[in-house]
């Protein structure tokens, strides 16, 4: 794997993720406590022994970088590689932002073509999933190809959501249909027993959906982005050109858990699924695959008087007289008396205030980091930082789907209440 160098794409502006991007780019946006969504494609890099990695942002990097800077000493921690991220810049050849995830890789192919390497792997910065991508170039290299696309086999219902490809029996890619509907749907439906499934499962999931993650030949990348200088998006006009002319292209069949982490929605239940006992669909306990993120060093957590079930407490946490049922609670999170807490995600904070700092605080009227005494919470996610007043309600009493109320410092996105990074909500608001 040396001889293979992975580009990870951090995405546009997230807005489908919004609040959460408002000031953090979307592969730094927390995940399971702890852990950062970029965390999951540089450990299954480090684990497939694959450590020559760029990761390319052009919104909000700075958390990203910082998050990397103290998470990925290569050199140091990892045998001789590096991760290095490459934001997007305005240059007199190039003087627009990324365009898409093709315009993003050939904006740095002058820096990617430096480097002495038969193949390019290129990844997402939103998924949850473990996969060995050792085994996905290698299979690459077996099959012959020029480009090897991850594919998942979906039921019919999941598959107008994604980009499909029709394949022969051993894999090999004959039609690529971005997000097909009705007949044409029907058209892509691929006989999946014969890649690897059971004949049961094949009947279930006849569809091959794009993961959004390929393996490139070097000449066929950088040919294919020359030929092409107008196409900006590797899966809608890259990945079909390649066909058309004539190219080798493979599926790898990823048969495990993987989920888009792209929405509020899906964000929300990836998260609180790892709560699942006892084998949840996506576990973090997993010794000889494990996920990396930043070493931080915490004391361990205390519940003092607390009832907790189902749910995943963060290191440094304090939880007073609680009631917490189907959460996950990041970092430095503290959780007063009497206040109750259900199928809730709070993602932590980035410091501790003392008890001399939060009497003060309420003395003067403020309000302490953490949840305040008394205070409901149901269906919701609370960013990073926020402070929760006393006797607080946030419960989505009106099953709203959708609002903005960015003066009261949440949203509303798929029905889950979302406080924003470093938000205040008063003593005895009622959400």
């Amino acid at each position: 794997m040396k001889r293979v160098l992975a580009i990870i794409l951090g995405g546009g502006a997230g807005t489908r993720l919004y609040p959460l991007t408002k000031m953090r780019a979307k592969p730094a946006v927390p995940l399971a406590g702890k852990y950062r969504l970029i965390d999951i494609p540089i450990s299954n890099c480090i684990n497939s022994e694959i450590n020559k990695i760029y990761v390319l942002t052009q919104f909000n990097s700075a958390s990203l970088n910082r998050h990397l800077t103290m998470s990925y000493n290569l050199s140091a921690g990892f045998g001789q590689g590096f991760v290095e991220v490459l934001a997007a810049q305005q240059t007199p050849d190039s003087p627009s932002w990324f365009e898409g995830t093709a315009d993003a890789v050939r904006k740095y192919q002058w820096l990617f073509q430096e480097w002495d390497v038969d193949h390019y792997l290129i990844l997402s910065g939103d998924q949850l999933y473990r996969m060995d991508y050792s085994k996905f170039v290698q299979h690459h290299i077996d099959c012959g190809a020029d480009l090897t696309v991850g594919a998942l086999p979906v039921d019919g219902a999941q598959a107008e959501g994604f980009g499909l490809m029709r394949t022969s029996s051993d894999g090999r890619i004959l039609e690529f249909s971005e997000k097909p509907t009705g007949d044409a749907l029907e058209a892509m439906r691929v006989n999946t027993e014969s890649l690897g499934l059971s004949a049961e499962e094949a009947v279930k999931r006849p569809f091959l959906a794009s993961m959004g993650i390929y393996v490139f030949n070097r000449n066929t990348l950088f040919n294919l982005l020359a030929s092409n200088p107008d196409s900006t998006d590797f899966g809608k006009e890259i990945i079909p050109t390649s066909l058309r002319e004539g190219d080798h292209l493979q599926t790898f069949l990823f048969d495990d858990y993987w989920e888009d982490i792209g929405t509020i929605g899906a964000f929300y239940e990836a998260n609180l699924a790892l709560t699942d006992q006892p084998n949840p669909a996506f576990s973090f306990y997993d010794e000889k695959f494990p996920i990396y993120t930043r070493p931080r060093y915490l004391p361990p957590s205390k519940l003092q008087d607390a009832q907790v079930t189902q749910s995943i407490i963060g290191e440094g946490s304090l939880l007073k007289a609680c009631s917490i049922h189907h959460c996950v609670l990041g970092v430095r999170s503290r959780v007063e008396d009497e206040v109750v807490l259900q199928d809730t995600l709070v993602m932590g904070a980035d410091f501790f205030e003392s008890s001399e700092e939060r009497l003060v605080l309420h003395e003067r009227g403020g309000t302490p980091i953490g949840v305040g005494r008394g205070t409901t919470v149901k269906g919701a996610i609370l960013d990073k930082n926020v402070r929760i007043g006393r006797d607080v309600t946030i419960v989505n009493k009106d099953r709203v789907e959708e609002a903005d109320r960015p003066e009261l410092n949440f949203y509303i996105r798929n029905g889950i209440v979302v406080v924003v990074k470093n938000g205040t909500i008063a003593d005895g608001t009622v959400i």
